[in-house]
């Protein structure tokens, strides 16, 4: 039994093919099929089910990909224990980042991090916040940029800012508003990212309501914050955004945002890890690169965090 015999059987679990795992391990496909085939013979048990399509792991599988899972962290672990003993920060580095943060922090910090860094190799993936934890417990993600606080116990949580909310409100629902308050919410004028969005949730619980007037007529969930505006300006309602997302809008669309009151509510925005601290100094020299960009954009005092329940 080998560790790369291990990291075959991994890749394979997760991605239920095994031409696809191989591309995945730099691999040929026969390679990969034939040290996993070694190790179920070494181990007189099949790992496979190869006649269900997608490939499905069996019952004794599941068990020995759990224990693999933890044997191949271990082993990364001793190779992050020489890394840090030199200094050195590089390598791959594999970031999960949720759709509402993505298209506004990573060209952010992203030139910065790659040029002080130039080692790390960072591979980033874009995931909702359930997939994110599903991935960090299985080892499949090194670290993670979401709302926060996710309450999960082998999670690490390193905060990195606090976004406010602002509202995105066309003349016509604007009713002489410069600044709002939750109170001046309707959910049945909110358009909404699309269900599972944490920033979903993070409105819903802000405005403490979860039904839409059953006489509304559309029910529109959206899975990007460009179809929110464009919908927004024709008329059919409003959006409220995540602060980022309004540095670069044009003058025409910036007119109809409209800020809260303080104190505003804002997401906890945090970069998370596995209680493990693998490959922390990269976790590190991540964080000090965004908290150290961020400061210039977002304003700290002021803010009331939402409700841990938005993070789900």
């Amino acid at each position: 039994m080998t560790i790369t015999q291990l990291q075959y059987v991994l890749a394979v679990a997760e991605h239920k093919n095994f031409t696809l795992a191989a591309e995945k391990c730099f691999v040929t496909q026969p390679t990969l099929s034939m040290q996993i085939q070694k190790l179920e013979d070494e181990l007189d048990v099949k790992i496979f089910d190869r006649n269900k399509k997608p490939i499905q792991l069996t019952a004794v599988g599941e068990k020995i990909v759990e224990q693999a899972q933890n044997i191949v962290n271990e082993s990364n672990r001793i190779k992050d224990i020489v890394d840090q003993q030199k200094g050195y920060i590089g390598g791959d580095f594999r970031i999960g980042i949720i759709p509402t943060i993505m298209p506004t922090l990573l060209p952010m910090f992203l030139n910065t991090f790659n040029k002080k860094y130039p080692k790390v190799n960072l591979i980033i993936e874009e995931y909702n916040t359930d997939e994110i934890i599903t991935r960090l417990h299985k080892g499949a993600l090194d670290a993670a940029i979401a709302a926060t606080p996710l309450e999960e116990p082998e999670l690490m949580e390193s905060p990195l800012y606090y976004e406010p909310f602002v509202g995105y409100f066309p003349q016509e629902f604007r009713k002489g508003l410069s600044e709002l308050s939750p109170e001046d919410l309707d959910i049945n004028d909110i358009l909404l990212l699309q269900d599972g969005h944490c920033f979903t949730n993070g409105i819903l619980n802000l405005c403490k309501a979860s039904r839409l007037d059953p006489n509304r007529k559309f029910d529109l969930y959206s899975g990007s914050f460009e179809t929110l505006i464009r919908l927004a300006n024709e008329g059919l309602g409003v959006t409220l955004l995540p602060y980022l997302h309004t540095l670069e809008m044009p003058e025409k669309y910036a007119k109809n945002v409209v800020p809260f009151k303080d104190p505003k509510p804002s997401r906890e925005v945090s970069l998370i890890y596995p209680k493990t601290e693998l490959k922390i100094q990269i976790v590190e020299a991540l964080r000090k690169t965004i908290v150290g960009i961020i400061k210039g954009a977002i304003a700290f005092e002021n803010v009331n965090i939402i409700s841990p329940k938005n993070a789900k």
